[in-house]
């Protein structure tokens, strides 16, 4: 890549854009980072407003344009560098299942967890996307069970994603500990770029920590 293909990450710690950062760290992708202090309150600011209106990371800038939402940030950059092995070809067998865990996860189980914390009643079985939080679980904990790995012996960009999301889940105690999800979150989450994102993740904590103690001071 060159100098006019920099990727910018925008990132916030203890967000769903550390799983981006993991991803890229992952893919050995040249990147930069833009953090927003969210305990300040940069990403509701008018110059973060305009990257999304949203307000949420991750959003990833390349060639002057714009990705947002974790799943298609994650698509694109494992598409960006094939190289690396974290995505199935668009010939290979392995696509369509890739695509499915990836679209399963932004479509039933962010809504089933989000539904869980915050204690929402069911909805009807005709206008809920996941049906129930259990049964959507039983079927990505059915998937594990086939090999380790959801496409079987392949690591992808899917399970950086599905490792560091049921990890945060289990540790909020939303998704229960059974043997082969914590199986699965230990295989995923030991690899090296996990632990050098954690790091990461732990010093802007802290200096984000730092900074909203010396305001209240102040």
């Amino acid at each position: 890549m060159s100098n006019t293909d920099n990727i910018t990450l925008f990132y916030a710690p203890q967000t769903r854009a550390t799983g981006a950062l993991i991803l890229l760290e992952e893919l050995g992708a040249p990147y930069q980072l833009h953090v927003l202090n969210m305990k300040a309150g940069e990403q509701r600011e008018s110059a973060y407003l305009a990257i999304n209106p949203m307000g949420k990371v991750p959003a990833l800038l390349h060639r002057d344009e714009l990705i947002t939402e974790q799943v298609a940030v994650s698509l694109y950059l494992a598409d960006l560098f094939p190289q690396a092995g974290l995505t199935p070809a668009l010939d290979s067998q392995l696509r369509g299942p890739y695509l499915r865990w990836m679209a399963y996860y932004a479509a039933c189980y962010e809504p089933a967890l989000v539904d869980k914390f915050a204690q929402h009643p069911p909805a009807a079985p005709s206008m809920c996307p996941y049906s129930d939080f259990d049964t959507m679980l039983g079927i990505i904990k059915t998937q594990l069970e086939k090999g380790p790995y959801l496409l079987g012996e392949q690591l992808t960009a899917a399970d950086i994603l599905w490792g560091n999301a049921l990890r945060w889940g289990t540790m909020f105690k939303l998704v229960p500990e059974s043997p082969v999800i914590m199986e699965y979150i230990q295989r995923v989450c030991s690899r090296p770029a996990f632990v050098k994102v954690a790091a990461i993740d732990a010093a802007w904590a802290a200096e984000h920590e730092r900074l909203a103690n010396e305001l209240k001071v102040a």
